[in-house]
């Protein structure tokens, strides 16, 4: 669980990072080897040597050069002002269920953010395999944010999916979440 929470706190950090980088430069890296490549017409995004794939709207990008690290195993993207991101994170092997790892990760933001909203965490499947989604409303700054996170098992590894977006509108935020989630495929 120290590894989920660490790999959440970097994702966090990524998303950060994205944030504070308001210039204009196109000179975007991309991520690591053959393991994340983006299609500029729709957006697709395909990792993990293609088991996994969802789409993205047309503002975000890969961001991934740009949280200084090299580690082939955390992608991030997100739109020009990095309110919006998808952070994709494979993290080590792990034997407790997804339920329980969410509900752990539950407990953290709450002890981060009082005045966390839990929305849902509930179950789901895509493609055959169980996952588990928890969305929730967190605020920083002032600001509420909508963040899902799917948490899954490839090939015996955590797999986090972490999407953040502006919560000025709720339920537009909502809506745009379940959209990128409604996309995933998972192969095994």
């Amino acid at each position: 669980m120290r590894n989920l929470i660490k790999y959440v706190g970097i994702g966090l950090l990524a998303l950060g990072l994205a944030a504070c980088d308001n210039s204009d430069n196109d000179g975007r890296a991309p991520a690591q080897g053959s393991e994340a490549q983006s299609s500029d017409a729709g957006n697709t995004i395909t990792l993990l040597d293609g088991k996994l794939n969802f789409s993205l709207p047309a503002d975000m990008t890969d961001q991934s050069g740009k949280v200084g690290t090299q580690a082939n195993n955390m992608h991030v993207y997100s739109d020009s002002t990095g309110q919006k991101a998808v952070i994709v994170i494979l993290g080590d092997t792990t034997s407790e269920t997804l339920d329980v790892l969410a509900k752990r990760l539950e407990d953290q933001q709450r002890s981060r953010d009082p005045q966390l909203q839990v929305v849902t965490n509930k179950a789901i499947q895509v493609d055959g395999q169980k996952l588990q989604q928890l969305d929730s409303i967190i605020s920083a700054r002032g600001q509420s944010a909508w963040s899902s996170v799917i948490l899954g098992k490839v090939d015996g590894k955590l797999l986090t999916m972490q999407i953040t977006l502006p919560a000025d509108d709720q339920q537009k935020a909502q809506t745009e979440a379940e959209s990128i989630v409604n996309t995933l495929t998972l192969k095994p």
